[in-house]
Parts: structure tokens; C-alpha cells; sequence
């Protein structure tokens, strides 16, 4: 599979989160959030609640779980990701009194999505 194709196949499964926390009532605060440290997929916000969203894609028939596509290098990528970006922002979020990290995992051969709430967790700030 080449890279191009992979994009594509991120890109389309990044929509499909998206829509699905839309629908969920969440507003998208970032999409695509880089550091050297590595990318948040999506960061979505409900309320006093600032989710931080890795989104993976398949297309296979199996079912799966975010262990199998989240590895503890990946989750670390990511928790450091967000701990800039909440250095970066956190007087804009000064509401927020919960944050949590959430994996997503569309089938694209189906559309279908399967949300892991809190699938992995650190403290990112003091509350």
C-alpha cells in the first residue's frame, strides 16, 4: 500500500470521526494538531470536557481493540502532543475540568466507527 493511498484512507476515517462528534453534540476545536512531538488527530470539545481523539482506520471485517492499534509509543506521541497543545492554550480552556483521551477506529468498508472512551490516560494539567 502506498503512502498516497494511506492518506487518503486516514483522511476519509478523520471525516467520519469528525461527523460522528459532531452528531454527538461535541465541537471540533482542532483537526490535525502537529508538534515535534507528534499529531493529535482530532480535538473535540463538549461542555467542561476536552477530548483528545486519535482516529485509525480499517478495512478489514474483524473486530479490533485500541491496544491492537494504539501502542504505548503512539499513546506516549500523543500525550505529549497534547501537553503542549494544553500549554498553548489552557487560558482559552479554563472551563475545562475533564480531559481525556479517546481512540477511534472506522471500518471503511462499512462506515461503521467503534468509539473507546478514556482508552488510555495521564494528567495533563492540574486541575
Amino acid at each position: 500500500m502506498n503512502k498516497n493511498s494511506t492518506r487518503k484512507k486516514g483522511k476519509k476515517a478523520e471525516e467520519i470521526a469528525e461527523k460522528y462528534f459532531l452528531s454527538q453534540g461535541f465541537e471540533v476545536i482542532d483537526k490535525n494538531f502537529r508538534t515535534r512531538a507528534g499529531e493529535i488527530d482530532l480535538i473535540v470539545r463538549k461542555g467542561e470536557l476536552l477530548v483528545f481523539v486519535e482516529v485509525k482506520s480499517t478495512s478489514l471485517s474483524q473486530e479490533f481493540i485500541p491496544e491492537e492499534k494504539v501502542d504505548f509509543i503512539k499513546q506516549k506521541k500523543i500525550l505529549n502532543s497534547a501537553k503542549i497543545f494544553w500549554v498553548k492554550n489552557y487560558k482559552k480552556f479554563s472551563k475545562i475540568k475533564e480531559i481525556r483521551f479517546d481512540v477511534v477506529v472506522v471500518n471503511l468498508t462499512n462506515e461503521k466507527l467503534k468509539h473507546y472512551e478514556s482508552a488510555f490516560c495521564e494528567e495533563i494539567n492540574s486541575y
